[in-house]
């Protein structure tokens, strides 16, 4: 008998049960260029994603694709190094297949990280943008199809999809630390090219300060997971009408890395308080 989605989870969820001897409340998705936290860590468990049933393998450069467990800032915790995209060809149900995982060994509170193109006028290269809402222009949403009610209700609120405490926390580590924190609205598209200057222009029109091609389908999942999230973008390039520069994905990962001594500072701090 072929195996149904929730089959396929629990099954995942007992593999990583038999292999690691502590099971953490909190994971950690790490996007492009942003890998180098788990060097902060002390580890003490690292699993292969192709070597993990039902789980698909990460194939873009900078996705190294190893769960990870041990300890950041004194929390023991899961790390995502390496995520899945749509655009790499992955229906939702299978970019989103980690996180329903999370929620299936215990974790409650999901950090999510990536790498974003900027639009708002007050942004510059480098900037970490915590985000405090997105704009879903995915062409499919990763809840479509049955609901298992074992997973979350039929049709779960998105009001607050970041969760508040944890930003203000992220701003008190900020000002503390005297660290540039912005906020700002991320709008997830389904990818792979980069956006051309009118659509720059446009999702800054409708309200988006960054733009990537990530997060928001596993925020979604989270949410309906009743997860607490709390997620980064890193501005590595800027876009609109009047930003000659043309992006690479090579630019963008040297973007990311600088940022990321502030990213990894913020949420060391935050799970160090949670």
């Amino acid at each position: 008998m072929e195996k149904t989605y929730l089959d396929k989870i629990n099954e995942t969820a007992a593999f990583i049960k038999a292999n690691v001897e502590k099971m953490p409340d909190t994971a950690v998705i790490l996007g492009t260029g942003l890998g180098d936290l788990v060097n902060q860590m002390n580890i003490e468990k690292e699993i292969d994603y192709k070597t993990i049933p039902n789980f698909p393998v990460s194939t873009v450069e900078g996705h190294s694709g190893r769960l990870i467990f041990g300890t950041l800032g004194g929390k023991y915790i899961m790390a995502m190094q390496g995520r899945f995209h749509y655009y790499e060809g992955y229906d939702m149900k299978e970019v989103t297949f980690p996180v329903r995982v999370m929620k299936a060994i215990g974790v409650d509170n999901l950090f999510v990280s990536n790498a974003a193109g900027g639009m708002n006028k007050e942004f510059h290269v480098g900037d970490v943008m915590v985000i405090t809402d997105h704009i879903n222009l995915f062409p499919e949403n990763p809840l479509r199809g049955k609901n298992y009610n074992e997973l979350g209700t039929r049709f779960p609120a998105m009001t607050e999809a970041y969760y508040p405490e944890y930003i203000a926390l992220a701003d008190k580590i900020a000002e503390e630390k005297d660290i540039r924190l912005m906020h700002g609205v991320y709008v997830g598209t389904s990818g792979p090219t980069f956006e051309t200057p009118a659509e720059y222009e446009f999702f800054r029109v409708i309200g988006g300060d960054a733009v990537g091609m990530s997060t928001v389908p596993e925020v979604i999942v989270a949410n309906h997971a009743g997860m607490k999230v709390f997620g980064v973008s890193v501005i590595t390039d800027l876009g609109g009408k009047d930003i000659k520069e043309v992006p690479t994905h090579e630019e963008v990962q040297k973007a990311a890395l600088k940022a990321q001594p502030i990213m990894t500072t913020v949420m060391t701090e935050m799970l160090k308080r949670i």
